[in-house]
């Protein structure tokens, strides 16, 4: 089965049931050590993570490491443009969890990108991102402890997948030439609109499928939050495209009320029964008058639309939901995308799991590391129904690499994610104490030393600050 690799000789094999993880005491782990500064931090997180399972369960459960390889070390290893040997992707359908530090972009050999091969590959279509404050991280933000968000990005469809082509190839001028010609005009709504002849083009589809699966990892997640947490936001630029990411929008809200219905209340619904709770003798149109501005100045049509939400909303779910009942439900709402960038920093206690496709979530994840301490601190998963996958969301930093300086943190953090999913949440809530602890006394790498006031001096190296983290799992 393997060309230039061995499994250990000892562990077993991860399965899946019904989409979730069956693992046992000593499950079998490929890890990718990374190109660069993986040289550096993923020593460092294996000692973390080793230290933690020993700690937390005496012996009784163990990580059996598998090493496998990718990017540049795969290319040492299999030779010129290996960027993914079959070796690795075989173990990793094989043992179905791993993790990986950071990996290169390849030059040339015809991989746009490694991580996103392995997502589109495995079919590990939510890429989830939780961005949270450790008391001491040097901010730009004034209050960033205040932000504890969850980023649920759809990893497999949007303008990721990949399809697009050159401006002035022959397929980009054809397909041009077809839409111009005979699409477009063929579309009223579309009026007198054409795409320049000297344009490249890209297409980006968002399924039904694609959406509603990610929604319902995401409502799975939030059930298993405090109260006060559970709240799926979906993020969408759907005010201006409406056919793919305004039915993302309308996909998810038509998931989470088949499949949750018990379970959850969407925004507009908490308004209606919120409306009748506050005064109980209210008409109809009285609730729709409050629901929506501007009710009076609408059309009959539009009128009649909300009044008979309101209705359907009393009807179907005031027995169930109402009197206060839906306040203990999974707040369902939407917020348009450019929005959200801007509630993240001026209200940010007032979201929790935020749903999205691939392009807005890979700004959002980005911008909410930003201000919890910035990547070096930002873990990342790619989860699908058979395989999972967890890494460090940074660069590779190869003028950092060997000098044992770079902060693991965002793999360590990656490998908590890892705990968690394999349902070993004793071992995980060690190391988030070791890190907070290790953070709070200043015990840090360079890039948090020099932004810290006063700055550190000396800061820890990479290695020490692992060896600070699991000093704190005494406390």
């Amino acid at each position: 089965m393997y060309d230039k690799i061995t499994p250990p000789a000892t562990g077993s094999q991860i399965t899946f049931k019904n989409g979730e993880p069956v693992v046992p005491n000593d499950p079998i782990i490929p890890f990718i050590r990374g190109d660069g500064t993986g040289v550096d931090i993923w020593p460092a997180a294996q000692r973390v993570f080793d230290a933690a399972v020993a700690k937390a369960y005496g012996g009784t459960r163990k990580l059996v490491w598998f090493k496998v390889y990718a990017g540049d070390e795969a290319c040492e290893v299999y030779g010129t443009y290996q960027y993914l040997p079959e070796d690795t992707l075989n173990a990793i359908r094989q043992y179905g969890v791993a993790i990986k530090g950071p990996l290169t972009t390849p030059v040339g050999g015809g991989i746009r990108s490694l991580n996103v091969a392995l997502r589109q590959i495995f079919d590990l279509y939510a890429c989830i991102r939780p961005c949270k404050y450790y008391a001491g991280t040097p901010s730009p933000h004034k209050t960033p402890e205040k932000l504890d968000v969850i980023v649920y990005r759809e990893n497999t469809e949007d303008i990721y997948l990949g399809i697009e082509w050159k401006q002035g190839t022959e397929i980009a001028d054809r397909l041009i030439k077809i839409l111009n010609e005979d699409l477009i005009p063929a579309t009223p709504e579309h009026g007198k609109k054409q795409i320049p002849l000297d344009a490249g083009i890209g297409i980006k589809p968002i399924s039904k499928t694609g959406s509603q699966r990610l929604v319902r990892r995401a409502m799975q997640h939030a059930l298993r939050l405090p109260k006060e947490k559970q709240m799926v936001t979906l993020v969408h630029k759907g005010n201006i495209m409406k056919y793919t990411e305004g039915a993302f929008r309308d996909w998810g809200y038509e998931l989470a009320v088949s499949e949750f219905r018990e379970q959850c209340i969407t925004e507009r619904e908490s308004w209606i029964l919120g409306n009748k709770e506050a005064n109980p003798d209210l008409s109809i149109e009285d609730n729709a008058r409050q629901l929506e501005p501007g009710y009076d100045s609408l059309t009959i049509e539009k009128k009649e639309k909300i009044t008979q939400e309101v209705k359907a909303v009393l009807e179907s779910i005031g027995e169930t939901h109402g009197n206060g009942q839906w306040k203990q439900k999974v707040m369902v709402n939407d917020r348009i995308a450019d929005s959200i960038f801007q509630q993240i920093q001026t209200r940010p206690d007032e979201y929790s799991i935020l749903a999205t496709m691939n392009l807005n979530g890979d700004y959002l994840s980005d911008a909410a590391a930003a201000i919890v301490g910035g990547l070096g601190m930002g873990p990342g998963a790619n989860i699908g129904d058979q395989c999972a996958i967890f890494e460090a969301t940074h660069g590779t930093a190869p003028k950092h690499a060997g000098l044992d300086r770079i902060n693991p943190g965002s793999v360590i953090l990656s490998g908590v994610m890892m705990l968690e999913y394999m349902g070993w949440q004793e071992a995980a809530d060690l190391i988030k104490q070791g890190i907070g602890a290790a953070i709070s006394n200043r015990e840090v790498t360079y890039d948090l030393a020099r932004l810290m006031e006063p700055p550190v001096n000396p800061p820890l190296k990479c290695s020490e600050f692992a060896a600070a983290i699991i000093k704190h799992f005494e406390e």
